[in-house]
């Protein structure tokens, strides 16, 4: 089983939303994120999706962009980043899913010999501090990610692999202390993986989180091919 990752697929099918307007690196989406990942993933395989799925608002919308994904190979495993407007319930959500696609909402999930844990984050302190009420929600991230991760121990088996999905990067240059980077470095994940930032120089995106490889997975910064984070030789399981 190979595990592989793509943020931000901005999909707008019910109500198209070009991408181009947000620059000539979307050229050719959301076709080359097809084509890529038709090239790339095998049916046994399982992609990480760590948020901005849709640009659609409602449910029933979002279901037609998600059944697009249900038509690619491999099992997918979706986080809700800061644009799903239409992401309900976590009961909602999970009724509605197609079969080949499972939800982390405040839980973990164990597929194979790769357990995944997330939650999607928020904006955090840079040069500049945050507002009382960026504060306020990125505490309340900070302890989403908490039952992710208790989530996730009482999942994990010896030799198990062991990844961390944000949609927010976990910090923000220089990178002064936040609420997310201490609950991150006492569960000490094999990877974060994050989306949400674009057009961003190389020099400015996080790679290590206390020592732990973190990797930008944003579709345009991988030029629309889903990014392989590991090879475990196991079976995926259902």
């Amino acid at each position: 089983m190979r595990v592989f990752a793509i943020a931000d697929l901005h999909l707008s099918t019910v109500t198209p939303k070009p991408m181009t307007i947000f620059g000539p690196q979307w050229a050719g989406h959301p076709q080359a994120i097809w084509e890529e990942w038709r090239r790339t993933v095998h049916e046994d395989d399982v992609v990480l999706l760590p948020g901005d799925l849709s640009w659609a608002m409602r449910l029933p919308d979002a279901l037609v962009d998600l059944s697009l994904l249900s038509a690619l190979p491999g099992k997918k495993v979706l986080l809700r980043g800061n644009h799903d407007y239409w992401w309900p319930t976590a009961a909602k959500l999970r009724a509605a899913l197609p079969a080949d696609q499972h939800a982390i909402v405040n839980d973990a999930m164990r597929l194979g010999n790769v357990v995944i844990a997330g939650s999607r984050g928020w904006v955090t302190p840079g040069h500049d501090p945050l507002n009382a009420e960026d504060d306020r929600l990125l505490a309340r991230e900070a302890e989403r990610l908490k039952l992710s991760l208790q989530a996730a121990r009482q999942l994990r088996q010896p030799g198990d692999h062991f990844i961390l999905m944000l949609h927010y990067p976990p910090a923000t240059p220089p990178y002064p202390a936040n609420p997310l980077l201490s609950v991150i470095a006492d569960a000490r994940p094999d990877m974060v993986i994050f989306g949400h930032l674009h057009g961003v120089s190389p020099e400015r995106v996080m790679t290590h989180v206390n020592g732990i490889p973190a990797h930008l997975v944003a579709a345009d910064a991988l030029r629309f091919k889903p990014k392989l984070l590991l090879d475990t030789g196991d079976v995926a399981a259902s």
